[in-house]
C-alpha cells in the first residue's frame, strides 16, 4: 500500500480504516512472520507442544477517570479480554506506565488502586512491569501499556480467526452498544455534557469461560473496542465467501447514549465499547449459548442480533427499523480520540 499521508493522523488509531491502512501498509509490511499474520486480538504460539495466547495494549484515554472506570481498570480489562476473545484462559499481565512530571502521586496512587482490584476481581496476576518519568508537557498525565498471556486449548484455536465459520451461524453481543465511548465523552470537561451513562469497562473472561464450558458451538468472538461493533463486523466478512446480517430491531442501545450520539451526531455502531464481545455461533446452539451470556452481569442484556448469509459477501449488512437495507463499512476516520 502506498502511504497517502505525510504525517500521521489522529484516525491512525481510530480502530478502523486507518489504522487498518496503517498495520497493512507499514507494520505488517516490515515485521511480517506467519504468528503476526493472524492479526487477531492475541498472537496464538506454539509453546512446548501447548498454544499460548499473547497480547499487548496502550492505553491513553482522556480523561483518567469517567463514569463506570479509569484508565487503570480499563488497562487491565482491555488485555484481559483480547486474551479471552481468543478461547484463551487469561493467566499474567505485565504493566508498564509512562508518567508526566508533575502527577500528583494521590492520581497514581488511585490509578494502580484500580488496576489491582480489576486484576483481583478477574483472577489475573499482575507480575512484572517498567515505569518511565517524561518531562512536563512529553505525556498527558499517564500512559499505561499492559501485555498478558494466556493458555489456549486447541479446540479453541479455530476461534481467533474464524475460519470455522458457517453460513446460517448466529451473531450474539452481550449487551448494548457504545456505552463507554459516550461515557468518555460526557466526561470531558470541555463539552460540558452531563449524562447519566455509564462505561461498560469489564473484565468478560469469567462470562466467555463458562459460555466455553457449555459449548463447543462458538466460531469466532472478537471485542468491540476502538471502532465498534460495525468495524468489528466489517473486519470479519472482508474478502470472505460470505455476509452478515444485522438487524437494528434487535440492537440494545441506552436512551442516554442514543440521545447523546444523536446531539453530537456519531452513529452508535461505531462508538467504542469495553465490556462488549461479538460472537459467532452454531445456529443450533445459539440459544444454548445465549441462556449462558445472560447469567452473567455483563450479559443480561444479550441478543442474537443476526446472523451469516449467503448474500452479499465480504459485506455487512444492517437491516433497519424501516425495512431498509444499508451497507456496514469499516469505520473511516476518527470518530472519538483518545477514547482507550
Amino acid at each position: 500500500m502506498k502511504n497517502q499521508f505525510d504525517t500521521i493522523l489522529l484516525g491512525h488509531g481510530s480502530g478502523g480504516k486507518l489504522t487498518h491502512d496503517l498495520i497493512e501498509g507499514l507494520f505488517a509490511k516490515y515485521f511480517d512472520n506467519d504468528i503476526l499474520r493472524q492479526q487477531s486480538d492475541s498472537a496464538i504460539i506454539p509453546l512446548d507442544g501447548k498454544q499460548v495466547a499473547f497480547t499487548t495494549d496502550s492505553f491513553v484515554v482522556d480523561p483518567l477517570f469517567f463514569p463506570g472506570g479509569d484508565i487503570g481498570k480499563l488497562a487491565i480489562a482491555g488485555t484481559v479480554n483480547d486474551l479471552a476473545v481468543s478461547g484463551a484462559v487469561p493467566q499474567y499481565l505485565s504493566c508498564g506506565f509512562i508518567i508526566e512530571e508533575g502527577l500528583p502521586f494521590s492520581t497514581l496512587e488511585k490509578v494502580v488502586k484500580s488496576m489491582a482490584e480489576e486484576s483481583k476481581n478477574a483472577g489475573i496476576l499482575i507480575v512484572t512491569g517498567d515505569t518511565k518519568v517524561v518531562d512536563r508537557g512529553k505525556c498527558d498525565k499517564v500512559f499505561i501499556n499492559t501485555s498478558g498471556i494466556g493458555v489456549l486449548d486447541k479446540k479453541h484455536q479455530q476461534i481467533s480467526s474464524g475460519s470455522g465459520i458457517e453460513i446460517g451461524d448466529k451473531i450474539i453481543i452481550n449487551g448494548s452498544i457504545g456505552d463507554h465511548g459516550m461515557a468518555v465523552m460526557a466526561a470531558r470537561n470541555e463539552l460540558n455534557i452531563s449524562a447519566n451513562i455509564q462505561s461498560d469497562c469489564a473484565c468478560l473472561n469469567e462470562m466467555i469461560g463458562d459460555v466455553l464450558k457449555v459449548s463447543n458451538q462458538v466460531k469466532f468472538m472478537r471485542d468491540a473496542t476502538r471502532g465498534g461493533l460495525g468495524t468489528v463486523l466489517s473486519e470479519l466478512v472482508k474478502g470472505s465467501p460470505f455476509g452478515i446480517q444485522i438487524n437494528e430491531t434487535d440492537l440494545v442501545i441506552n436512551e442516554g447514549v442514543r440521545g447523546m450520539c444523536e446531539l453530537l451526531g456519531f452513529d452508535p455502531l461505531y462508538v467504542a465499547n469495553e465490556g462488549k464481545v461479538v460472537m459467532a455461533v452454531g445456529k443450533d446452539d445459539a440459544e444454548n449459548i445465549l441462556r449462558s451470556i445472560k447469567k452473567n452481569r455483563f450479559g443480561r442484556d444479550a441478543a442474537i442480533i443476526g446472523e451469516i448469509t449467503g448474500d452479499h459477501q465480504g459485506r455487512a449488512w444492517l437491516q433497519t427499523i424501516v425495512g431498509g437495507k444499508r451497507v456496514i463499512e469499516m469505520l473511516s476516520g476518527q470518530q472519538l480520540p483518545r477514547i482507550c
